[in-house]
């Protein structure tokens, strides 16, 4: 079936291309017009897209550098993040991981590649990955508050922007630069290369080329009958080759990018293929049985491996122009084709092919000020095709389509008093392609305000207060699905009516968009000894979407989409002392809790509370941390839903600059208590414990 352009995706084709060819002849004729080789960097603006100061944004603001992200021994987005205050991981295995952030996961949580979306299947099921590999990141950034709608309404989460060099924004100095890095760890037997290089061709061009691997063993964890946890190799090949036109005044540039992954799925078995629903019960033995008396033998668990192949093919269009047209200081513009596919192999075997195909543009226009008003305003949309076929296939092909349009302003009235506010609107269309059950399309709006107001009663002490309105359209996964998912050991069952999708008449409702009220306090100090970050926040959602479980037979359960309002409440802090030039340390929180308005539970699957401190030490070329925290158990939880233990973890880095101020080592050991640890927020938690003792050893040049 040949798939149709929407007419506004059209247009924003055009104006992106409007742009990138207004931008080339202005900054030729700019280059034209120049005396000298002497060439201005410009200074890019990326996910906050408003400032480059992070202390003027009104929410958090948490950056992960390139080193830390290399030093941590982060294989996946969630890994990178996992520390950071609000910030958790749900993990499955070793080859994938999402960030969670204030309890939030999955489509709530936008993983953007420098502003674009990520156009994989990682928000259908946590074994699915998020296709960006970190270990070629130059930096991770979270961002929460207005500016987050600049990305999507839905994102109540936050957003996660990983800034890379795919495309050159700048000239490299002396003509050529680049970062190169090793790594290796002991638990997993692990061993990671990466390396990225910059030339500048003649006066403008500039090309850039990187690629990394990753080969890693079945992980180690501790009390376990065999040491290793069956089904956690993984390995992962990029590669990425870019050229861009850059002057002083702004930079256009395409890049190809190809990711080739091969990861185990830990926990995977065929024992309850056969399983189905009855209405609202699940049935797993022979129609003869009654209540779950099963005629097959439970005591025996599959013991083959699955895998899932994965290939992204990617192409990326990306530029920014300052001072484009009267009235406007910026135009920025990002537009990207994803050819997306995985093969979950069964004993070598292809049993099911998920693919994600599709495209997604923005425009972004910053306009001059308006008396004491600036701020940016564009266009986004996203046309993507997303298919499934063979065992797992529990949902139809669907065609989605999201379009938006976003507006965030900045107000200064005075040196001690900044505002900000926000609005997007999307429409989103969700259409089943030849869908034998005839499941309906789905066709909405949602729109979204937010606006912030900082205090900044000191130079270096600000009170923020935000508050939000904001809607989210159910995704299609959401709506549709129908049919065993292995991984995640359920049978899921869509918001649609019980005849199309499962789950019982009974369990039959109305469903549609879900609203969100967030309010957050946040004092923050930035300048001193002493800095701190203290924050609390309350989530009300109306109509929350979540996977409620139905029923259950030992680890398998039978899942149906519902909504129902929900409450989140919980706060983050951090606070830092220098007691001198070489020693500080630091305390940290941070805690979620999460429970239906109408006091019949608690949301599943949210990560426990923890409390933790740091020492470090920065003398010149050498460099220390040692982190502890506690992890609390997880005892709030929901219908059918385990409680997950406490327990300790302790960490300690190292690393040394050499002479040449470019080579940098390092030397990082993770879980030095050993610790049997179990994610709660994982849908593997209490069957696959994480990595044990882990040992990272590596070291990154620059030139």
């Amino acid at each position: 079936m040949t798939k149709t352009l929407h007419p506004l995706g059209i247009a924003i084709h055009c104006i992106l291309l409007g742009a990138a060819a207004t931008a080339a002849p202005a900054m030729a004729a700019d280059d034209a017009g120049r005396q000298g080789d002497g060439v201005t960097t410009l200074q890019t603006v990326h996910a906050v897209a408003l400032g480059e100061d992070p202390n003027q944004i009104a929410m958090p603001f948490s950056v992960v550098s390139s080193d830390e992200i290399v030093e941590r021994g982060a294989a996946t987005i969630g890994e990178a993040l996992d520390n950071l205050p609000g910030v958790h991981a749900d993990t499955f295995g070793a080859g994938s991981s999402r960030p969670v952030i204030r309890g939030q996961v999955g489509p709530r949580v936008k993983v953007l590649s420098d502003g674009s979306q990520v156009l994989d299947a990682s928000d259908i099921s946590p074994d699915h990955a998020v296709t960006v590999d970190p270990l070629l990141g130059e930096r991770i950034e979270v961002l929460r508050g207005p500016a987050t709608l600049l990305y999507g309404g839905g994102a109540i989460g936050g957003v996660v922007n990983v800034l890379d060099n795919k495309i050159p924004t700048a000239l490299p100095e002396n003509g050529l630069e680049g970062r190169f890095v090793l790594r290796g760890n002991s638990v997993a037997d692990e061993k990671a290369f990466g390396a990225g290089v910059s030339k500048q061709l003649g006066g403008n061009l500039v090309l850039h080329a990187e690629a990394s691997w990753r080969d890693a063993d079945d992980y180690r964890a501790p009390d376990l009958e065999e040491s290793r946890v069956h089904g956690t190799a993984s390995e992962s090949r990029n590669a990425s080759l870019g050229l861009s036109w850059v002057t002083d005044r702004g930079y256009v540039g395409l890049a190809y990018s190809y990711r080739d992954d091969d990861y185990g799925l830990p926990g995977h078995s065929h024992e309850y293929e056969g399983c189905h629903p009855h209405g609202s019960a699940l049935h797993c033995g022979s129609h003869e049985d009654d209540d779950h008396d099963h005629d097959h033998d439970h005591d025996h668990e599959d013991e083959h491996l699955a895998t899932i192949d994965l290939v992204s093919k990617r192409v990326d269009l990306r530029g920014e122009f300052q001072d484009p047209f009267a009235g406007f200081s910026r135009i920025r513009f990002r537009s990207s084709y994803t050819d997306y596919t995985h093969d979950e192999l069964e004993e070598g075997e292809v049993a099911t092919t998920f693919s994600n195909k599709g495209h997604d543009s923005r425009v972004e226009l910053e306009h001059a000020p308006l008396g004491p008003w600036t701020g940016v305003f564009g266009l986004q949309h996203t046309d993507t095709r997303f298919s499934a076929d063979g065992l797992e296939a529990f949902m139809p092909t669907v065609d989605s389509r999201s379009t938006g349009v976003f507006l965030v302003e900045h107000l200064d009235l005075s040196e001690q008093w900044h505002f900000e506010v926000g609005a997007r609107h999307e429409w989103v269309e969700h259409t089943p392609v030849n869908d034998p059950r005839g499941r309906p399309a789905f066709d909405d709006t949602a729109t979204s305000f937010s606006g912030a107001a900082i205090w900044s009663f000191r130079p270096d002490l600000s009170l923020t207060f935000s508050a939000s309105h904001s809607e989210r359209l159910p995704h299609a996964q959401e709506l549709y699905a129908r049919g065993v998912h292995l991984a995640t050991n359920t049978y899921e069952c869509g918001l649609v009516a019980h005849p199309l999708t499962c789950g019982g008449l009974e369990n039959n409702a109305d469903y549609g968009k879900e609203s969100s009220r967030n309010f957050e306090l946040m004092l923050r100090k930035t300048a001193g000894d002493l800095t701190f970050s203290l924050g609390a926040f309350a989530n009300d959602i109306d109509d929350y979407i979540y996977a409620r479980t139905l029923d259950r037979y030992e680890d398998f359960r039978l899942i149906k989409y519902t909504q129902r309002d929900a409450e989140f409440r919980g706060f983050e802090a951090e606070l830092d002392y220098r007691f001198t030039d070489v020693l500080s340390a630091g305390v940290f929180a941070d805690r979620v809790d999460a429970k239906f308005a109408d006091g019949s539970g608690n949301v599943p699957r949210i990560p426990p509370s923890r409390l933790g401190a740091r020492v470090r030490v920065d003398n010149g070329a050498f460099g220390g941390e040692a982190e502890f925290y506690h992890v609390n158990g997880q005892d709030d939880i929901a219908d059918f839903e385990s409680a997950s233990p406490a327990y300790d973890m302790l960490n300690l880095t190292l690393n040394y600059r050499l002479a040449d101020g470019r080579t940098r080592v390092f030397l990082r050991g993770a879980n030095l208590l050993d610790e049997q640890i179990w994610n709660h927020a994982s849908f593997l938690a209490g069957t696959v414990p994480l990595p044990g003792r882990n040992l990272t050893v590596g070291l990154s040049y620059t030139f």
